[in-house]
């Protein structure tokens, strides 16, 4: 391993932190002209959730208190029905709340205070914050299916917001199993059963729910095998492209059973996700012609076969693959999926970059990204002290 380069890339990360804190929380990437035009240089309710995990166990004590400032800022934002926003902009006295909604900022913002309050008890941050939570968990459960207690959503509503995945989706589910267990809300074993009978259907179970049944019948008599959970299951649609962070998740987080984390490991080497950087989001893109493309897909030229959600590789979402090869123990290549993301950090000079284009290896979208740096903070500190700090 190259130590120097793990800790540089650590050092280099905590930095990066620094620069995009204000006082109001953390930025989603740095400051230029083109992020200040497309609104990174907001708050936003999933990546300043997700960059509070780090922060919580970077031991900075300054990046420990701007990132519970960051969640208590989204709350004071929170629409009255109980959503967290998208991003805001609190210089402006702005909440942006997306087109179709946005369901996991609520979600990651939940769990953020759970986790925040976990690790950093003292601050109190949950009983703070405790209407607020109450209000976004009831916003959530007005969502979800009463029998098989998935969450509902219409397509391009997620951290994936030009991609066509709708009805139950596997990332936004697996999420919410993962709120319901920190929060321990009702129904979460069917939330557990019904995420793998339905967006993994290829089993010997049988679902006893007569229109569960239909569905994954007429599944499996038009979908091939796959040791992948599908991405979404619709009405009558279903997603096939492999969701890559979906599926890390679902198995970092239990949703999946315990004999089935290192076959995913496997099948992700075997599609070669993590080359040249890890990890790309999508293990085979939706091109025009599909079933599945939206023309919505070409906004900015974005979500092309290999690019943005459909196919990039994406900094952070390595730094959740790294952990899910933590907790599998195999720990030797946890450090090394962490050293070739340090690399990926390292590119021009250390820009922490958006993403990257999933088969060149090119790097895109936004330089200096504060989730990037902060998911390399949690997966290091995880691997260097020995620690779980994710279920």
């Amino acid at each position: 391993m190259d130590h120097e380069l793990l800790a540089e890339c650590y050092r280099e990360a905590l930095a990066l932190l620094r620069e995009n804190s204000t006082p109001a929380g953390i930025l989603a990437s740095g400051r230029n002209q083109r992020s200040e035009g497309r609104n990174y240089t907001s708050i936003f309710g999933r990546d300043a959730s997700i960059c509070a995990l780090g922060m919580a166990v970077s031991g900075d004590e300054e990046l420990r208190r701007i990132a519970a400032e960051g969640l208590l800022t989204l709350a004071r934002y929170q629409a009255g029905n109980g959503q967290i926003p998208k991003y805001v902009k609190p210089e402006l006295g702005e909440a942006d709340f997306w087109y179709s909604g946005c369901i996991d900022a609520t979600l990651w913002w939940l769990i953020a205070i759970r986790f925040v309050d976990r690790v950093l008890p003292e601050g109190g941050l949950g009983a703070r914050l405790a209407p607020q939570t109450d209000l976004a968990l009831s916003w959530l459960q007005c969502q979800e299916h009463q029998v098989w207690r998935l969450l509902q959503q219409l397509d391009a509503s997620d951290w994936a917001d030009i991609m066509p995945r709708a009805g139950y989706v596997l990332y936004t589910n697996v999420l919410w199993y993962w709120t319901k267990t920190l929060y321990g809300l009702p129904c979460a074993a069917e939330t557990k059963e019904y995420l793998n009978t339905l967006l993994s259907p290829f089993g010997r179970v049988v679902p006893t729910h007569k229109r569960a049944r239909l569905l994954v019948h007429y599944i499996r008599n038009r979908c091939k095998p796959s040791p992948f959970y599908l991405s979404f299951v619709n009405f009558s649609d279903w997603g096939e492209e492999i969701d890559i962070f979906g599926n890390i998740m679902a198995h970092l987080l239990g949703v999946s059973p315990p004999s089935t984390g290192d076959k995913a490991v496997e099948a992700i080497l075997a599609l070669k996700a993590n080359q040249p950087h890890p990890v790309r989001v999508v293990g085979d893109p939706i091109r025009p012609g599909s079933r599945l493309w939206r023309p919505y897909m070409q906004r900015h030229r974005q979500n092309l076969a290999w690019q943005y959600h459909n196919g990039g590789a994406w900094p952070f979402v390595g730094g959740f693959w790294v952990l899910l090869l933590a907790r599998l123990g195999r720990t030797r290549q946890a450090w090394s999926e962490l050293e070739k993301l340090a690399r990926s950090n390292r590119v021009n000079g250390w820009e922490f970059n958006e993403w990257f284009q999933g088969e060149t290896g090119e790097p895109m979208g936004m330089p200096r990204q504060s989730w990037n740096a902060s998911l390399y903070v949690l997966a290091y500190r995880t691997l260097a002290d020995g620690t779980r700090y994710l279920p």
